[in-house]
């Protein structure tokens, strides 16, 4: 069994667009951004999960992240995906003003619910900014037949 945990889904009504005005005004009204710390705590990515017999297989969008920057975990029956992207604090020339920042920075986190997996033998690897996973099922017990005997 492998349920994901909902994603967030962004509106694209007049209503959603209107919210994102007022959203963009407000982060104007703020450049020094002071609300920097609550930034990007529920942010999330997009994957695909297939299942095959013997796997599940998890696809994570996790463009510019290195490997060095995602953590993942599992503890039954949670499967935890993060990806951490610091904020580059280094300031080349000091002639510079930032205008308008729109790159986000924080942790993105993903969780799946997931039984009756090899925690052991998971895979992952991460190419050209996808996360790829290969999760095991442990071995279906299937059905045990009962042989009845013979009372002579």
């Amino acid at each position: 069994m492998f349920e994901l945990m909902p994603f967030g889904k962004r509106r694209e009504d007049a209503f959603g667009q209107l919210m994102k005005s007022f959203h963009d005004a407000f982060n104007d009204a703020f450049p020094d951004d002071v609300f920097a710390p609550f930034k990007g705590s529920m942010m999330s990515f997009k994957t695909d999960v297939k299942e095959t017999e013997h796997a599940y297989l998890v696809e994570a969008e996790l463009p510019g992240f290195r490997k060095e920057d995602i953590e993942i975990s599992y503890a039954d029956p949670y499967l935890t995906i993060k990806a951490v992207r610091r904020e580059d604090q280094s300031v080349e020339d000091t002639n510079q003003h930032i205008v308008r920042k729109e790159r986000r920075y924080g942790e993105y986190v993903r969780r799946f619910y997931v039984q009756n997996i090899a925690e052991d033998q998971i895979d992952a690897s991460l190419k050209d900014g996808v996360l790829k996973l290969e999760i095991p099922k442990k071995p279906d017990p299937g059905k045990k037949r009962i042989q009845i005997r013979d009372d002579i």
